[in-house]
């Protein structure tokens, strides 16, 4: 019997392990069948590689299943890194953005990036790239408005030089 292949086939696990890490279901089967594979004899590295993750990985798997029965493949809370700026200083914030930076000895017109981050740096001393800070303005409901370029004064001489249309005549 000829064996079967699918095309693509790099592409093709890509796709598929994009999948599993998309559902959380599929997530728990994907960790329960490394589990069962060692549990069938196979070592964490062998699942590992028969599953496209790393020996480490298959080997948390492992323990958690040990340590905490089916519960420890389940997906759980991820805490994150902590917030640099507490709720208190964020409704600051936001009331900050809602009046003019002049109005906090700022020499700008439009709110920004960088002002933000200086805002911050001055005010709790907490340093935020300016990435983080455009995030920020996002996440209160704010928008970044690009300044308007200023236009040079034209010089009127010049102007008619290049005129197309001759002047009027008297």
């Amino acid at each position: 019997m000829k064996p079967l292949t699918i095309s693509d086939r790099d592409e093709m696990i890509l796709a598929l392990q994009d999948e599993i890490r998309r559902s959380p279901d599929a997530c728990y089967d994907h960790r329960l069948h490394g589990v069962l594979l060692v549990a069938e004899g196979m070592s964490c590295r062998e699942a590992a590689r028969a599953l496209g993750d790393s020996h480490g990985t298959v080997v948390n798997w492992v323990r958690r299943f040990e340590e905490r029965g089916f519960a420890g493949l389940s997906e759980g809370e991820r805490s994150g890194r902590p917030q640099r700026l507490t709720a208190k200083q964020m409704q600051k914030v936001e009331a900050a953005l809602r009046r003019t930076p002049a109005d906090y000895g700022l020499p700008a017109q439009l709110r920004d990036g960088p002002l933000l981050s200086t805002y911050l740096q001055k005010q709790f001393g907490v340093t935020l790239q300016v990435r983080q800070c455009q995030r920020l303005f996002r996440r209160l409901g704010f928008r970044l408005r690009k300044p308007r370029p200023e236009i040079a004064q034209a010089d009127p001489v010049m102007q008619a030089a290049v005129k197309k249309t001759p002047a009027p005549r008297s």
